[in-house]
């Protein structure tokens, strides 16, 4: 018994192209484009499913991220291989022609298969993480979170909430810095002068009550303790150092950490009456009118502030301190890694 053949059937079953000894049909392509858009259909739930999970853990964070890229890649590719089956091809007669393809690749896209596995390498590195900050030197540098490593660059977002794609490779072949390596805080140096004759222990009284004062200054503790270092003589002023430990999240938001201790010195400078000089040459006087220290100050008209006004002054300031609120901010996205750690120690406490 034979049976008609349909128009439709007819219609699939037309030869498109021979390639490599294989009649490839319509039907047998359009099977191979449902496997691919299955595959990848498939690639994108799993991803999305083991991000996920990845964020409900705090640990195994950075081994989730590595098996959730490669889930993704491997999907997809089998999938492919899968959708060249199924039009007729043989995938061992396909050598001679995968290899030139090949030779083409490397030759004309060379620089995308440096960057993949660029990726890879950074993936299985334990140099940078998802959530780490970094900062890459250059002309503007570049300071960010870590929010995705990709398969031809790495997002890092600002504060300023910019995100910038930066090469894999770069991340390899050049020095950057890693300034949350491990979860980590780090050591800062805020600069600052104070005029020729001033009490150098007052300096650092005033200077180190004003640090700790700071709400993101870590107590001290072991080695890890405030400090005020006098660094050099300048032309017109003694330099000095605020060394102090800051939180992870200060550490991330460099710029109006800095900006927050420097209003906080200056506040505590002022409210202590301690010339912030300026960069100029002082012609020293010894008497006004036959009269010397306060003497001369109050012939001259001086009265200097009263230790509760300047304390009121200085709560005044404190208050405009945009910095220190900034510093403060929590993150409006985080990462999924950083997200995942922050729940996990709520949970935890």
């Amino acid at each position: 018994m034979t049976f008609a053949q349909t128009p439709a059937a007819g219609v699939l079953s037309y030869r498109l192209i021979d390639l490599a000894g294989a009649e490839i049909t319509l039907a047998g392509l359009l099977l191979a484009i449902v496997i691919v858009a299955v595959s990848f259909a498939v690639s994108r739930l799993a991803v999305r499913l083991i991000a996920r999970i990845r964020m409900r853990m705090g640990a195994g964070g950075a081994a989730l991220y590595i098996l959730e890229k490669f889930t993704g890649y491997g999907i997809a590719i089998i999938g492919v291989i899968f959708a060249l089956s199924s039009m007729g091809l043989n995938l061992s007669s396909l050598a001679v022609f995968a290899g030139a393809l090949g030779v083409g690749v490397g030759l004309g896209l060379q620089g995308v298969v440096k960057e993949f596995v660029s990726g890879i390498v950074l993936l299985f590195d334990n140099i940078l993480n998802v959530g780490d900050y970094v900062e890459l030197p250059g002309s503007p540098g570049v300071r960010g979170v870590v929010y995705e490593i990709g398969a031809r660059a790495t997002r890092i977002r600002t504060n300023d909430n910019l995100d910038i794609f930066v090469p894999n490779s770069r991340l390899i072949e050049e020095r950057f810095i890693n300034w949350t390596l491990k979860g980590q805080t780090r050591r800062i140096h805020i600069p600052f002068s104070v005029a020729y004759g001033a009490d150098k222990a007052k300096v650092r009284e005033v200077v180190l009550h004003a640090a700790k004062d700071v709400p993101f200054t870590l107590p001290d503790e072991g080695p890890r303790r405030t400090q005020v270092w006098m660094t050099s003589f300048g032309d017109s002023a003694l330099n000095f150092e605020l060394v102090v430990w800051p939180t992870l999240d200060a550490v991330k938001r460099p710029a109006a950490m800095q900006a927050a201790y420097t209003w906080a010195i200056d506040d505590a400078l002022r409210s202590a009456s301690i010339e912030i000089p300026y960069p100029q040459r002082d012609i020293r006087v010894r008497s006004v009118f036959e009269r010397e220290g306060e003497e001369a100050f109050k012939a001259l008209g001086y009265k200097p502030a009263k230790a509760s006004e300047a304390a009121v002054q200085t709560r005044e300031r404190r208050t405009r301190n945009d910095a220190e609120h900034d510093t403060l901010r929590p993150e409006d996205d985080p990462p999924p890694v950083v997200k995942a750690r922050e729940e996990v120690e709520e949970k935890a406490q």
